[in-house]
C-alpha cells in the first residue's frame, strides 16, 4: 500500500494562508488533521483531494449532502435555473413553488420565509417571536448550536469549534473573541432534557421569555435524543404561558425524514428553521410555521431582508432536491436509516471487539462516535467527558484509510452511500483502532 501524502493540500494552504483569513473559509475546516485538505472533485459518496487521494465521505459538507456530490437531478436543476439568470433581485415562480411545496411538507408550515444559512434563519426566527409577544429573553440549551450570530453564539465544546471560558458568574459565555459584551443578556442558558429546570424558568420569567429554542435532537453534541415526553412538555409550556417555541431542525430538516424530526415525532412548533439537505449543497435556508408569526413580514411589521434571498439557483437546488427525496420517499429514508444503523452497529462491534471503550448514538442517517468510558452518553456533562483528542487522531488515520470523517465524531450518510461503503468503511475503522 503507497504511504499517505498530503503534500499539494500542505502547499495549497501554504498559499492560502497568505491571501485568505486563517487559510480556509470556515473556521470548522482548520481543526483537520495533519491539514486541512483541498478537494480536486467529489461524486456520489466520494471525494478526490488534489494529492489523488479518494475518501468515502462522511463529512458531507458538513451535513448538506444528503443525495451525495453533484447529484444528477441537482446539476441539472441548477444549469437549467442558471441559463435563465442567477438571480434577479425580483419575484419568480421558483420561490412560489418552493414556499407551497415546504408548507404541504412540513407539519408546522402554515408559511415560509426564505434565506440563506442557517444562521440568517435563526436571526429571524428570533425576530419573529420577539416581535410577537413583545418580549426580550430568549431561552437555549447548553451544547446546542445556532449560528454563530452574536446574539445567539456562546461556547460551543467541540475540537473543531471555539471555545471561551467564562469569566463572570452567571453570565452567558460568548463563542468567540469580538462579541459585543451585552450581546447575550437576552439569553438564558439551560441544561436540555431537564424538564423540572426549564418549567421553573419558564414560570417564574414567563413575563420576560420571548422564545425557547432548541434543536430536536442534539446532533452536534453527541446525538442526545430527546427524553420521552420532554419536547411535548416543552410544547405544553411554551402553549400555556405564550412563549414561541422554535426547533431549530437546520441539521434534522429532511434529513431523519421529509417532515423533519418534527414531523418523525409528532410535534408542532410554532417556527422551524431550516437549511442544509434542503439545498443539497446549495446555500438556502428558511423559517417556516404558524401564519400568525409569519405574517408579521406581510405587515411590515418585522423586516426580512437579504440580497439573494430565494434566488432562482437556490431555489431550484431545493425543488430538486425535495422532488428526488418524494420520488422514493419510503425507499430513501429505509436507505439512509439502514445505512447508518448498519455503521453505527458495525463501529460498536468493532470497539467491543478490540475492547476499546466508546459509544456511537445514532438517529438514522446522522450518528455520533466518541471514545469515553461511560457506559451511555444521554446528557451533556456525559458527553464532556468524551476524549475529543482521542477521536481527533481516530479522524486521522481514517483518513489515511480512506474515510473522511469530521473530527468532532458527527457523521452523516447520503443516499448515495452504499453497502460496499458500509464495508469499506468498517475495515477502515478497525485498521484505524488498531493503529489507535
Amino acid at each position: 500500500m503507497s504511504p499517505y501524502i498530503t503534500e499539494k493540500s500542505a502547499q495549497k494552504f501554504n498559499e492560502s494562508k497568505q491571501f485568505l483569513a486563517g487559510g480556509v473559509a470556515s473556521s470548522l475546516r482548520a481543526a483537520m488533521r495533519p491539514v486541512p485538505l483541498f478537494v480536486e472533485k467529489a461524486f456520489g459518496s466520494r471525494i478526490v483531494d488534489v494529492d489523488g487521494n479518494t475518501y468515502i465521505d462522511y463529512l458531507l459538507a458538513y451535513g448538506p449532502l444528503i443525495l451525495g456530490h453533484a447529484h444528477p437531478a441537482l446539476i441539472a436543476s441548477v444549469n437549467d435555473a442558471s441559463q435563465r439568470g442567477v438571480t434577479y433581485g425580483l419575484q419568480h415562480d421558483g420561490e412560489i413553488q418552493l414556499a407551497r411545496r415546504l408548507t404541504q411538507i412540513l407539519p408546522c408550515a402554515d408559511k415560509v420565509a426564505l434565506s440563506g444559512s442557517g444562521t440568517e434563519a435563526v436571526m429571524l426566527a428570533l425576530r419573529l417571536a420577539r416581535a410577537y409577544n413583545g418580549k426580550r429573553k430568549i431561552v437555549r440549551f447548553h451544547g446546542h448550536y445556532h449560528g454563530w450570530s452574536d446574539s445567539i453564539f456562546t461556547s460551543f465544546p467541540s475540537p473543531d469549534m471555539h471555545t471561551l471560558a467564562n469569566k463572570a458568574e452567571n453570565l452567558t459565555p460568548p463563542g468567540t473573541e469580538g462579541q459585543s459584551e451585552n450581546s447575550l443578556e437576552d439569553i438564558i442558558l439551560l441544561p436540555w432534557n431537564d424538564a423540572e429546570a426549564l418549567e421553573l424558568v419558564l414560570r417564574q420569567q414567563q413575563h420576560e421569555i420571548a422564545a425557547v429554542i432548541s434543536e430536536p435532537v442534539m446532533c452536534n453534541s453527541g446525538c442526545l435524543m430527546p427524553k420521552p415526553g420532554y419536547l411535548e412538555h416543552m410544547r405544553a409550556l411554551t402553549q400555556e404561558l405564550g412563549i414561541v417555541m422554535i426547533l431549530d431542525e437546520v441539521i434534522t430538516g429532511f434529513r431523519v425524514g421529509l417532515g423533519g424530526a418534527h414531523g418523525r415525532f409528532g410535534l408542532m412548533p410554532d417556527l422551524v428553521t431550516i437549511g442544509k439537505a434542503m439545498g443539497c449543497g446549495i446555500a438556502i435556508s428558511g423559517v417556516a410555521g404558524s401564519r400568525e408569526l409569519l405574517e408579521q413580514i406581510d405587515q411590515g411589521k418585522v423586516s426580512h431582508l437579504g440580497t439573494l434571498n430565494g434566488n432562482g439557483l437556490a431555489t431550484a437546488a431545493a425543488l430538486a432536491t425535495i422532488t428526488e427525496l418524494s420520488r422514493e420517499e419510503e425507499q430513501h429514508y429505509i436507505k439512509l436509516e439502514q445505512t447508518g444503523t448498519d455503521l453505527a452497529n458495525g463501529i460498536r462491534e468493532l470497539l467491543a471487539l478490540h475492547q476499546i471503550p466508546g459509544v456511537v448514538n445514532q438517529l438514522g442517517p446522522v450518528f455520533h462516535m466518541m471514545f469515553t468510558h461511560e457506559q451511555q452518553v444521554e446528557d451533556f456533562d456525559a458527553f464532556n467527558k468524551r476524549d475529543a483528542a482521542k477521536y481527533s487522531k481516530f479522524a486521522e488515520l481514517m483518513l489515511e484509510a480512506g474515510v473522511l470523517v469530521r473530527t468532532s465524531g458527527l457523521w452523516y450518510v447520503s443516499t448515495e452511500h452504499s453497502a460496499v461503503d458500509v464495508r469499506d468503511t468498517l475495515k477502515a475503522v478497525e485498521q484505524s483502532l488498531v493503529k489507535l
